[in-house]
């Protein structure tokens, strides 16, 4: 994502089409009706324009879906239930915040499919996180006096299509996490003020290491 000369009630362009500050503050102002008041920043605060910031990152990201999707001709009947994507809190940390707000969004996850369907994990795959991680999958069994026995390492055998499936899921998720940064950064232009909540730049990042 690139970002432009500040342009009056222009929060960012996709494409070349604008997202006015209105639409962030209808945004802003539907989340608050939707969350309670103190799980959210005050507005006008750091941590608020911070909240804006992600709040246009996530409206951009649905116009480049929106826009996508019709360019491919995938249509929200298509589309996977959130859960086969996004099965944990660590499959929303591996595409990030947005992306993961964004696929709540059917059309999102009939992109999401379209265009990870190719992504596959070989056998040499399944073997190595298998032998690396012998007890991911274990299930665990009962012992004495109610205390659980500790779990032994099963066969690959028995779980090779799990592990396959939990490394196809997180291969997806990749694919698709490196494809949407892809386009954002191609078709996306921020106004100042409404930059991506981590640029180092802006002054309202605080993370420090």
């Amino acid at each position: 994502m690139n970002t432009v000369r500040s342009v009056s009630g222009v929060a960012a362009h996709v494409a070349g089409a604008p997202v006015t500050v209105a639409d962030v503050d209808r945004r802003e102002a539907l989340l608050r009706t939707q969350m309670p008041e103190a799980t959210l920043p005050l507005a006008g605060t750091s941590e608020g324009r911070q909240l804006r910031r992600w709040l246009t990152q996530l409206i951009v990201t649905e116009r480049v879906v929106a826009a996508e999707a019709a360019r491919l001709g995938v249509a929200p009947g298509q589309a996977p239930d959130l859960a086969a994507i996004l099965p944990d809190g660590i499959a929303g940390h591996e595409v990030g915040s947005v992306t993961a707000a964004a696929l709540a969004d059917p059309v999102a996850r009939a992109l999401f499919a379209h265009v990870t369907r190719d992504v596959t994990v070989s056998a040499e795959d399944v073997e190595s996180y298998h032998r690396r991680n012998p007890l991911r999958f274990a299930v665990g069994r009962p012992g004495v006096d109610g205390w659980e026995a500790t779990p032994t390492a099963p066969p690959l055998s028995q779980v090779r299509a799990v592990v396959a499936a939990h490394l196809l899921g997180a291969a997806r998720r990749r694919a698709f996490r490196l494809w949407i940064e892809e386009l954002r950064s191609e078709l996306v232009c921020l106004a100042p003020g409404f930059e991506h909540p981590g640029d180092p730049r802006q002054p309202d990042n605080i993370h420090r290491h």
